[in-house]
Formats: structure tokens, sequence, C-alpha cells
């Protein structure tokens, strides 16, 4: 088991967290990368997010610190840095990060989160007034149909930003029940008009998050949301049961591949991440 595993179990019980984050191969092979692009050091971070403690490594910090002079802006992170490019996945994603990291308070996350507030939509008849076009590009976030992955991205960052920085925000609150019903119409993946599957992976556990909407993703909003004993939830959580191995574990399904995204284990064996993720999920 990879020490930043252990962390995680044991994160209140750890007398020294630091020296158990220097053991980690996984930390070692994230303080290797180098040369990373914008979109990389995205990735890099949302992975080592995922750490306990990750915010006192050196590397973490650069990453921050360079997310904050060049990806942050005055509406929320953009992932050009582009201003009137801003996306909800991406900036979900990095809300997220910034959430587990212990700036969930600080400016860029706040930005992020009005962005959010002001224009995130969580329904089919509803229509954002974000004034740019970027939303427009990649298959439309929020075009005709808001983007599935948006919203599930962007509701996944508001439970984390509810459990770990504040469970007060009414409209927080108020976002993420229209988001989970959102998807529980959808049983969580499925297209209203066939019941085939909404997204590329969205039926694909990983581990790490990337801008793929996925299983992994969607059993953690289905246990955030309190929502595991909604029959509308029935249909994701039997193909979690049908997902586990001959060993009663899970393994990953999908790598992202990308400089700068990190697997924290592979395809060949249950996934221990998973298996601990999982296990803590059942219904």
């Amino acid at each position: 088991m990879d020490q930043a595993l252990e962390l995680l179990m044991n994160r209140n019980i750890v007398e020294d967290p630091l020296d158990l984050l220097k053991q980690s191969v996984i930390v070692q092979k994230y303080t290797a990368m180098s040369n990373l692009n914008p979109l990389g050091k995205i990735f890099a971070l949302i992975g080592l997010a995922e750490i306990p403690y990750a915010e006192k490594l050196p590397m973490t910090q650069m990453l921050i610190s360079y997310i904050n002079q060049h990806l942050a802006t005055p509406e929320g992170f953009s992932f050009t840095g582009k201003l009137e490019e801003i996306v909800p996945c991406y900036n979900a994603l990095l809300f997220e990060a910034y959430s587990r990291l212990g700036l969930g308070k600080s400016p860029e996350a706040q930005n992020a989160l009005a962005w959010i507030k002001q224009y995130q939509v969580f329904d089919r008849k509803q229509k954002t007034t974000w004034p740019h076009k970027g939303i427009c590009k990649f298959g439309g976030c929020m075009n005709h149909v808001p983007c599935f992955i948006g919203i599930g991205k962007t509701l996944r960052a508001l439970l984390t930003y509810q459990e770990n920085v504040d469970a007060s925000d009414e409209k927080v609150n108020e976002m993420i029940h229209l988001g989970v019903d959102y998807m529980l119409q959808h049983k969580m993946f499925q297209r209203l008009s066939n019941g085939r599957p909404i997204s590329p992976h969205i039926t694909d556990s990983m581990f790490p998050q990337s801008y793929h909407l996925s299983f992994t993703d969607l059993i953690y909003i289905v246990q955030k949301g309190q929502c595991t004993d909604d029959p509308r939830a029935q249909d994701l959580l039997q193909l979690l049961n049908e997902k586990r191995s001959k060993t009663g574990g899970w393994k990953i399904d999908y790598i992202y591949k990308y400089a700068g995204y990190l697997p924290f284990d592979n395809r060949r064996k249950d996934s221990e991440w998973l298996s601990y993720l999982y296990a803590s999920k059942k219904p």
C-alpha cells in the first residue's frame, strides 16, 4: 500500500504525515514531473489534492502559485488563462482541488464559486447568462442542453466544498439539491431518450479525476449527496456490485493519458484506492 493511501485511511491518527508523504511513491512521481504545460499542471494539482496534507509539499505550492498567477481570473478558473474561455468542468475541477487543499476561502476559489452560483445551470429549461462563447465550444458546455459532464463535475465540487469548507452556504446547498435531482432524473448516467450512457467513460472507474465524468465521480456524488436509498440511484449501485472483482475489490477501467495526469493504480489488479473508496460507499 502506498503511504499516500495509508495517510488517507489514517489521517486523524498519523503523528508525522509529512514523513509518510516523503515515502510515498505517488508523491515522488509527482515531485519528479517537470516541463508541464498549463493543462498538465491542472491535472497534477487535481491528483495531489486527493492526498491529505499535500498542500504542504513544495510541488503543490508551486502548482498553486502558477494557477493563481496564470489561470485564476476575476470570474473563475480558466484552463487557458483567458476569462472568456472559462468552462464549467475545469472551473469545478480546480475549485474542488482548492477546497481539498485548505484554500476554499481563498479569493481564487471564491471567484470560482461565484461563477458557479451565477452562471451554472442544472435544468434544460434554464439558459446561462454568461456572455462569452467559450462555453459553446467543445460540444457546447451550456448551449441548447447543459453539458452533463459540467453538471457532474460542478456538483461534485460543491459537495466537496460543503463537506470541507462551508456547510452553511444556503445557495450552495440549494444548488446541490437541484444538481442531485437533475442527475437522478437520468439515473445518474443514462440518456433520457434511450437509457444509454450519456458520455464516454461515464461507466468507467478511474482515479484520480480527469475532465471525463466517470463512474467514480458518480459514486462520490451519490454518497456525498446522501441519495443511496433513492430508487433512481439503484441502477448505478447495481453496476457497482457488478463491477466487483472475484477477489472482492474493484479495478481501474480507464486510464487517462496526458502529461501531468498520474493514475494511482494500474489496471492489472484490484485498485487499493478504489477498493477503499468504493467499500466505504456501498449502499
